[in-house]
């Protein structure tokens, strides 16, 4: 999946995506589960936390 698909599913920028890939940006709970949602896994399999 694009980073652009993605954006347009979880209703944020590109850049977002990008920044959450990079680990320069820590996503909100709500996008969280939303991305966990789109690839339809826990949010444990899509982030973690040290």
């Amino acid at each position: 999946m694009s980073q652009q698909a993605l954006a347009d599913k979880v209703g944020v920028t590109r850049q977002t995506i990008l920044a959450i890939e990079k680990d320069k940006y820590s996503p909100s709970l709500e996008v969280a589960f939303k991305i966990s949602n789109v690839f339809k896994t826990s949010l444990e399999d899509v982030f973690t936390y040290d």
